[in-house]
């Protein structure tokens, strides 16, 4: 192993490719122009602090560059860095608290920079390559099983809060709708989060636990990925898995049905009562409808309507 002092300079000689999308994504705000700007020397700096080298190129989503390292005794990592806000902070909150009991493992962390080194797992492997949607479904659930068992960080944001929030919006959002029978589908999903919100829960949350946030890993077949903690209740983190590969659902023809069949899993693997995990599903697509009204739809997402038909009876 080489010294320090070796391994520091040549982690960081080479030139930080950006890639476009994430770029692009920033570059509406100039808050965001500048945090894409200051990236090539944030990550030199965090480099030479935790006495990484580089071992590839970056990769990205929309919101964070992520660049393979290893550490001075050759484990493999994954360096990430987002733009601090409120969702970074619940980030490192959750996975502090999680501690990589069926979610990647967070190494060290940054509070003010919102940067991580987390244990590297195989991002070219999500549970959607697993194409029996029933296996892939259970993998799922048992990780969100164990996610959900533990209690919520006080620092958390609470369900109770952002459902109040949703349903001051909905008499604008109703107005904003064209359709008669979307502007019903609102009130109805309105009313089901009324029902619930005097107890919104105290779980600790994903909130964004799909098939494309689970990956390969070694320590474990799977783990999850990208999480955004909340503290509520585990029927409000169904609806991102009951939505996983959508268009393959749609064109199954059968949608309603895949919907129920990937409903019943769920409840049944973490014991929920159906009726309050349907309620709080349709909670989901209240907040997922009211973002796309701000973002001026008039209309609701026909995936939207279909989950929502499905929770029906439920």
């Amino acid at each position: 192993m080489s010294t320090s002092s070796t391994w520091n300079t040549s982690s960081t000689s080479r030139s930080l490719h950006i890639p476009g999308r994430l770029a692009a994504s920033y570059g509406t705000t100039e808050a965001g122009r500048a945090w894409i700007a200051g990236l090539p020397a944030l990550t030199a700096e965090f480099l030479d602090r935790w006495e990484l080298r580089r071992d590839g190129e970056a990769g990205s989503g929309e919101a964070s560059l992520v660049l393979p390292v290893l550490r001075t005794d050759g484990t493999r990592a994954a360096l990430r860095f987002q733009l601090p806000k409120e969702e970074t902070t619940a980030a490192l909150i959750g996975l502090r608290a999680w501690n990589g009991d069926g979610i990647v493992r967070l190494i060290e962390h940054d509070r003010p920079s919102g940067t991580m080194l987390l244990e590297r797992l195989d991002g070219a492997r999500t549970l959607a390559s697993v194409e029996d949607d029933d296996t892939a479904m259970t993998i799922l659930a048992g990780l969100l099983r164990r996610l959900v068992a533990f209690p919520a960080p006080k620092e958390l944001r609470g369900l109770g809060d952002i459902a109040a929030d949703m349903l001051e919006r909905v008499p604008v959002a109703v107005a904003a709708l064209a359709d008669p029978a979307d502007k019903q589908r609102l009130r109805t999903w309105a009313s089901a989060v009324a029902d619930l919100a005097g107890e919104p829960g105290d779980r600790m949350l994903h909130w964004d636990l799909h098939y494309g946030n689970v990956l390969a890993g070694e320590r474990e077949p799977w783990l999850a990925i990208d999480p955004e903690p909340l503290a509520g209740d585990p029927g409000f983190d169904l609806w991102p898995a009951l939505d996983s590969r959508w268009e393959e659902v749609a064109a199954t023809g059968e949608a309603h049905r895949v919907v129920r069949r990937r409903f019943d899993l769920l409840t049944d693997a973490l014991a929920l009562d159906r009726g309050r995990a349907a309620g709080w599903t349709m909670g989901r697509l209240l907040q997922n409808s009211l973002w796309d009204i701000e973002d001026g739809k008039t209309a609701l997402a026909p995936s939207q309507i279909v989950v929502g038909e499905a929770m029906a009876g439920r």
